[in-house]
């Protein structure tokens, strides 16, 4: 009778220990939306981009003067689906500094934003077809001998 009552006591601590918060994960810097509104077009510059959001997530390779924020949430879903994730949050925020340094064009990107990339499923055909030219000969032969199983290979 011990044993059940030992069993039922850890069975009880475990349950007690089981939170019912959800875990989120954070990625990139926090607060993008509320940090949006605190800088202007044409009167923030460079230090001030840095001092309210820090060094950017990421610079463009093609644009040293373009900066790119993320922020992105993810949180799991629930325990039937055994740990999948969810995207709660995913904003990504564009600024594009002039020359002088200051702020010419920033945009905000959420989670609406997001596009559904939906691949093609055809196949593309060739155009040329087999010919009794001595290259062809010449390449399917030694794709042949390529392809040739091991123990047909002498050593």
């Amino acid at each position: 009778m011990s044993f059940i009552k030992y069993i039922y006591f850890i069975f009880f601590i475990i349950i007690i220990n089981c939170s019912g918060n959800k875990v989120a994960n954070y990625h990139g810097t926090k607060s993008l939306e509320k940090k949006f509104d605190q800088i202007k077009v044409n009167y923030t510059n460079k230090n001030d981009l840095f001092s309210i959001f820090g060094p950017p997530s990421t610079v463009s390779d093609f644009n040293k003067n373009k900066w790119i924020y993320f922020e992105r949430i993810k949180t799991n879903q629930s325990l039937v689906k055994l740990g999948a994730q969810k995207i709660k949050k995913n904003n990504i925020l564009i600024v594009e500094i002039n020359e002088n340094g200051l702020l010419k064009e920033k945009k905000l990107l959420d989670l609406n934003n997001m596009n559904d990339i939906k691949y093609l499923k055809n196949t593309t055909n060739k155009e040329f077809t087999k010919s009794d030219t001595m290259l062809y000969g010449v390449f399917s032969s030694l794709r042949e001998k390529i392809n040739a199983p091991l123990r047909n290979r002498k050593k």
